[in-house]
């Protein structure tokens, strides 16, 4: 549902910024304050903003952030923040609270990488359409660009000037922080070019396609049991042809996802006679991953992936 500027609105997030509301805490006018979408942007921000910012996460541990809808005090806290960080499109309610409310600077994460979409195949070859099962044959559709390192690296470049023009007494302390976020993520992106180098396979399935971008950025085919949204059931047909390409490529694990049901995966793994494994799509932390944080969960898939396609 999207806000609109009525009265009754206007008031309840008036409320908000002076009092709080729904049981969240009061949301204070004082110091620097960052919003993000959900937990990769919400991880650059705080990695970015050290001390010297608060930083909110509109997506609450453990859900899902593609259904996330605000409450008046989330959408008061839009309106509020000096920087709101997200993606365009990939979360409804977050792109109307930022739309119509925010009054500070926007940073929106694709254009902040500054970079065109490359249009590879993100299925396997002869896969990319699968009768009435959704066709996404190239990236401009996809929007898990946290996958890959380098652009969440951009990322961080980005909001690190947006946090120094709003907050310019502690600009050289953003970039600082930075810099040293990027480094990591150049690391991590050094040790998944290396790791997954010499491989036996190079094709992996998973429960939706979460990893278009980290199979482009390292030379690997992912072939997705369904399309872009995990909700959508795959036909026998389609589950027929996993099935063949799981013989053709000797593919030895389907993996699963977490804050997703792993039934899909389960269910073919047991009908070709492989094992499951989960690749964590990084979308948000839950119960099991409470301590950790982007850079260790992505080396854990990075582990699995290797185990998986054989790679030394």
């Amino acid at each position: 549902m999207r806000l609109r500027h009525t009265s009754w609105f206007g008031a309840a997030v008036a409320c908000c910024l002076l009092a709080g509301c729904g049981g969240g805490a009061s949301i204070s006018s004082e110091g620097t304050s960052v919003v993000a979408g959900f937990y990769p942007f919400a991880y650059v921000a705080e990695r970015v903003a050290g001390g010297h910012a608060d930083v909110t996460n509109l997506t609450s541990p453990g859900a899902e952030p593609h259904d996330l809808e605000l409450t008046p005090q989330q959408v008061a806290a839009v309106a509020a923040a000096d920087v709101s960080v997200y993606e365009e499109g990939f979360q409804p309610a977050v792109d109307a609270a930022v739309q119509e409310n925010a009054e500070g600077s926007v940073l929106e994460v694709n254009q902040a990488t500054g970079r065109s979409e490359s249009g590879e195949a993100l299925g396997h070859a002869g896969h990319q359409s699968h009768g009435d099962e959704p066709a996404h044959t190239d990236l401009a559709g996809d929007p898990h660009i946290w996958q890959d390192p380098t652009r969440l690296a951009d990322i961080a470049t980005a909001l690190a000037a947006k946090l120094a023009k709003a907050d310019p007494g502690n600009a050289a302390d953003y970039r600082g922080n930075a810099d040293r976020l990027v480094a990591d993520l150049r690391r991590l992106d050094h040790d998944y070019r290396r790791g997954l180098a010499d491989c036996e396979r190079r094709t992996f399935v998973t429960s939706h396609a979460a990893f278009g971008h980290l199979a482009e950025r390292y030379g690997l085919e992912m072939v997705p049991i369904a399309g872009l949204s995990p909700d959508i059931e795959p036909s026998p047909a389609r589950l027929a042809e996993l099935e063949q390409v799981v013989a053709d490529e000797g593919v030895t694990t389907i993996f699963a996802e977490t804050l997703a049901s792993p039934a899909l995966a389960r269910t073919l793994a047991e009908e070709v006679g492989v094992r499951t494994a989960v690749l964590d799509p990084v979308e948000g932390l839950s119960d099991a991953t409470a301590d950790e944080d982007y850079l260790s969960l992505m080396r854990s898939n990075l582990a699995v992936l290797k185990r998986a396609n054989g790679c030394t």
